[in-house]
């Protein structure tokens, strides 16, 4: 019998191991996404691959890193002292420039792994046909270097070969061998803290706590799960196009509550397109997961057991379960949110007021890269931009804030300026852009980037056709847009393009606003 007191000590020491692993990962990293935009995620895993604990971090991350850390367990015999790194989509990942390494923890004289630590974080460019490595891409051969399961470091000694493999395909090489080591540094951490668990509480407590933590969640979900009613609830949503081909793509899912179990059935989305917003299945779990613990109103550990009582049907070949080789890196950050829109957009049928309306459902992502001719050097420069939060039965949405799968911060104007040749010619929140309603939604963002050198850009964005729905007669939030300002003249651009700019030119980036909730006051 487990003591609850125990349970919650315990729960809190696995989490601090990981937001431990965050501020070294945070500290000790190089790049402006890593550092400034904290653009990653970490978590602890017990010896079969299933998550632990994790800290607060990227919840489009989160839930499918267990998926990659099976795959190092099922493709690599790991001893003390190794570390696997890998970024496959379809093995575990989400989009190539999100690595991903694990580290088993032995003790003592343990012949097998205890437990493995584990982080995720997007570095800035993985190689591919575009600088940032987010482009528009119509297979995934175009989008980067593709890593499999494959040791980084051995009897703690680092895998040169590997790191001059991967730094040999990229733009930014000196970049990403320190970020890379930054990762690998950030597990040690981990291991470290393991180890100490050990030491005061012994192993046995350890292990048992590890796997009650995960009962308790499962317990929780399932009595959250029944206080739904009973029955199926769907909804469809779209993206606007998949950068490719000017159709729309249409995500449903098709939710059916029996009791504390639900299933959750994507059947009748779209194919897979030609385009980069396919998603891999581990986003789409990830997706699913985040809707569901958003719906606990109580603290609950966010581990693999909060999965337990729900099931996911995703057609292979459709775009929320896409196969190789198609290009997914607009899946991990576009289809992902589309995804969270179609299941909350479910839920609000079956549970009315505890779902919100649509937030902007886009990441806006932009990459910038080329030769900074100042410094000598190639740059590569990656950032997502906010935008409104859908509003709520009993407030208004918030303004300008990233919301569901990201979780980022912005970059500080004056660190993008200091090592990039462009600079933020505007910034602040985009008025009027959130639904009207009883309560409105958040408003987006205006971020306009001027360029001082010539330079490749890519946009990846959405909800510039389908603008974010409102609920309870609440309004639509606005549409965003892409603006190209060049010699005096203004260009619409679409969602998805990759263009090169010069001297002067601006990029300006008009984000969606969210939808607001309920009829508007009389």
């Amino acid at each position: 019998m487990f003591n609850p007191i125990n349970l919650e000590i315990f729960n809190n020491l696995f989490s601090t191991i990981c937001e431990e692993m965050g501020v070294v990962l945070c500290k000790s990293s190089f790049s402006t996404n890593i550092k400034e935009r904290k653009d990653f995620s970490c978590a602890l895993f017990d010896s079969s691959g299933e998550m632990v604990a994790q800290a607060e971090h990227l919840p489009v991350h989160l839930a499918s890193m267990s998926m990659s850390v099976k795959e190092a367990i099922k493709a690599v015999e790991m001893g003390d002292g190794d570390t696997v790194i890998l970024n496959d989509p379809f093995r575990g990942g989400t989009h190539l420039p999100d690595i991903t390494v694990v580290t088993p923890f032995f003790y003592k004289r343990s012949k097998k792994p205890e437990f493995y630590v584990a982080n995720r974080a997007h570095h800035s460019d993985v190689g591919g046909m575009s600088p940032g490595s987010m482009c528009n891409a119509t297979e995934i051969y175009q989008e980067g270097i593709r890593i499999p399961p494959v040791k980084i470091v051995q009897g703690n000694i680092i895998n040169r070969e590997i790191i001059n493999i991967i730094t040999s395909n990229v733009r930014t090489p000196k970049e990403r061998e320190w970020d890379i080591i930054a990762q690998i540094s950030t597990n040690t951490i981990g291991k470290q803290r393991l180890s100490e668990l050990y030491e005061k509480y012994g192993k046995n407590e350890v292990v048992k706590y590890s796997l009650e933590l995960q009962d308790y969640s499962a317990r929780i979900m399932k009595s959250v799960i029944k206080r739904i009613p009973d029955g199926e609830y769907s909804f469809s949503d779209y993206l606007d196009d998949d950068g490719m081909v000017e159709k729309s793509v249409r995500i449903k899912a098709r939710i059916n509550i029996k009791g504390s179990s639900v299933s959750v059935d994507f059947s009748g989305s779209s194919r897979q397109v030609v385009g980069c917003v396919n998603a891999v299945y581990a986003v789409t779990v990830s997706c699913v997961f985040y809707v569901f613990r958003c719906l606990v109103e109580n603290d609950i550990p966010s581990n693999s057991g909060c999965m337990r009582s729900i099931s996911i049907t995703a057609p292979e070949g459709s775009v929320v379960n896409a196969k190789a080789p198609s290009a997914v890196s607009g899946g991990n950050v576009e289809t992902s949110q589309r995804i969270v829109d179609v299941v909350f957009g479910a839920l609000s049928k079956a549970i009315p007021g505890r779902t919100p309306a649509a937030s902007s459902g886009t990441m806006n992502n932009i990459a910038i890269g080329g030769y900074d001719k100042l410094n000598d050097r190639d740059f590569t420069y990656y950032e997502t931009i906010g935008g409104g939060m859908g509003a709520r039965i009993n407030s208004d949405g918030i303004n300008a804030i990233h919301t569901h799968m990201t979780n980022t911060l912005n970059t500080p104007v004056e660190t993008l300026e200091h090592n990039y040749p462009f600079r933020i010619k505007q910034y602040k929140i985009r008025p009027q852009s959130g639904g009207i309603g009883r309560y409105k939604g958040g408003h987006g963002i205006m971020r306009d980037y001027e360029f001082s050198q010539a330079a490749t850009v890519s946009i990846l964005s959405d909800r510039r056709k389908h603008a974010p729905y409102g609920l309870k007669g609440g309004k639509k939030g606005k549409v965003g847009e892409n603006i190209l300002i060049s010699k005096g003249k203004k260009h619409k651009l679409p969602s998805k393009t990759t263009i090169n700019v010069n001297r002067g030119d601006v990029i300006s980036i008009h984000t969606p606003g969210g939808g607001g909730y309920g009829s508007e006051k009389v």
